[in-house]
């Protein structure tokens, strides 16, 4: 299934700046940056409980939000790029 996610973590300290690297690296680890704060990823659903599971340990839900947008299996209908950066096939190579 495609998951969209996206994140906002107060960064005014430093606990909130390290928070911001950790959420970013996991998502780097399972997905696609497709915008600054925002992810495709292509996960089971296996996969997709650990992940949330982290994401969620790592934020301090007092301060910072997830947002997450489940686009299924079909998912290929459902989006649609406009613009300058490249879009992607999610289920091809990561490496260009």
């Amino acid at each position: 299934m495609l998951v969209l996610i996206t994140y906002d973590v107060n960064t005014e300290t430093r606990e909130g700046r390290k928070r911001l690297q950790r959420v970013a690296k996991l998502c780097v680890n399972k997905g696609q940056r497709v915008q600054k704060s925002v992810f495709e990823c292509l996960v089971d659903y296996a996969q997709w409980i650990e992940f949330r599971h982290d994401l969620i340990n790592e934020i301090d839900p007092e301060k910072d939000s997830l947002r997450f947008y489940f686009l299924g299996n079909n998912w290929k209908h459902k989006v649609e790029h406009i613009g300058a950066k490249k879009s992607y096939d999610p289920e091809g190579p990561l490496i260009a």
